[in-house]
């Protein structure tokens, strides 16, 4: 079991550059995948990025060259980077870490066995 848990959310002008961090509790395998998933009423859980074996990233259309994902160097704790920061971009932000091998894309819920409990970001105009 890993427990994960968000911090850094809270309510920021439009352009600020917050960062959020995940801790887990143990460092999964290193060829696994973490990720930032986000959700607003009405909308799908979408994601948002993610890091993934040998220190590959991924970026949905939207966030890609504002957001960075990162990670220290013990694997246990996940950063996002969100910098000019746009209304659009309120949502709740979960973490995620995969516990087993998947073949699912990195945005696929399903390739991730433990979750957050979310952090609020809101960005008012």
């Amino acid at each position: 079991q890993v427990q994960l848990v968000e911090s850094g959310g809270g309510s920021v002008q439009t352009g600020g550059s917050p960062r959020l961090s995940c801790a887990a509790s143990r460092a999964t395998e290193s060829t696994y995948c973490m990720a930032w998933f986000r959700q607003v009423p009405g909308n799908e859980r979408e994601g948002v990025a993610a890091i993934c074996g040998g220190g590959v990233t991924y970026y949905t259309d939207s966030v890609k060259g504002r957001f960075t994902i990162s990670q220290d160097n013990t694997k246990t704790t996940l950063y996002l980077q969100m910098n000019s920061l746009k209304p659009e971009d309120t949502a709740i932000y979960r973490c995620a870490a995969q516990g087993h091998s998947s073949l699912a894309f990195w945005q696929d819920t399903r390739r991730y066995l433990f979750w957050g409990q979310g952090t609020q970001v809101t960005v008012s105009s």
